[in-house]
């Protein structure tokens, strides 16, 4: 990817030393800010992840939301933040991996988190949660790792940063030019495809084999011989 891109995003960031959660802020100053305004809190206070679920963020990891403004409303634009997540940590010398939907994983634990808001026709934020420094919680150890933890030392969080933001770039001109080229990229990430999975579709459990993701950001699941296509559920490779 050419490093002389026309930057879009990172152009204007907002640092916090702390906030209830940086989508929300986001939220609040989308429709007056520019498109590829990043709001960075030290901390949050209610970091949220899918569902409203709670999100630890305590200060060491990358809390951050991107304002974004495309012509259209795109549950893909998901991918982007996972894409450049990845290669964010590929750069630090580690192999990640996506959970479909929205997850980015190494060494088989959860390292980040994405998260899309928005309001149709006017705005996406796009949140990311990264475990670069932070300490895992002990009741979340067994399932969520940190860069530092990987890497064996505290990482400059400005230069984990920088990286992102390049990242960010990058697959988001993609997802505007070339979004196929994008979901070619995300099969290639996704790791639980050919495994079987437990998926979570509102009140619907579902169990089968992940076949694919489709270029629509679907998920393809092999149900007793059956294909089903997925939208969107909570995804989970332990199985009762």
């Amino acid at each position: 990817m050419d490093e002389g891109m026309e930057a879009t995003i990172g152009t204007k960031v907002i640092k916090l030393d702390e906030t209830d959660s940086t989508n929300e802020y986001a939220k609040g100053i989308a429709p007056e800010v520019p498109e590829g305004t990043v709001v960075i809190a030290k901390r949050q206070t209610a970091g949220k992840g899918r569902k409203g679920r709670f999100w630890a963020s305590p200060e060491g990891g990358l809390w951050m939301s991107v304002i974004l403004k495309p012509q259209k409303v795109d549950p893909r634009l998901v991918f982007v933040g996972a894409l450049a997540v990845a290669d964010t940590l590929s750069d630090f010398g580690l192999a990640p991996g996506i959970k479909w939907p929205n997850d980015v994983w190494v060494a088989g634990k959860k390292i980040a988190g994405i998260l899309t808001e928005g309001k149709a026709g006017e705005y996406t934020v796009l949140g990311i949660g990264l475990n670069v420094n932070n300490p895992i919680p002990p009741e979340l150890r067994r399932d969520a790792i940190s860069m530092m933890e990987l890497i064996g030392t505290p990482l400059p969080l400005d230069r984990v940063l920088e990286r992102l933001l390049f990242h960010l770039n990058a697959w988001y001109r993609i997802f505007k030019e070339c979004p196929d080229i994008m979901m070619a990229k995300v099969r290639e990430r996704t790791f639980i495809l050919g495994r079987t999975v437990r998926i979570v579709e509102d009140d619907n459990v579902l169990i089968g084999r992940a076949v694919d993701v489709l270029d629509d950001g679907s998920l393809l699941l092999d149900i007793d011989g059956q294909l089903r296509r997925i939208l969107y559920g909570d995804v989970s490779l332990r199985i009762p």
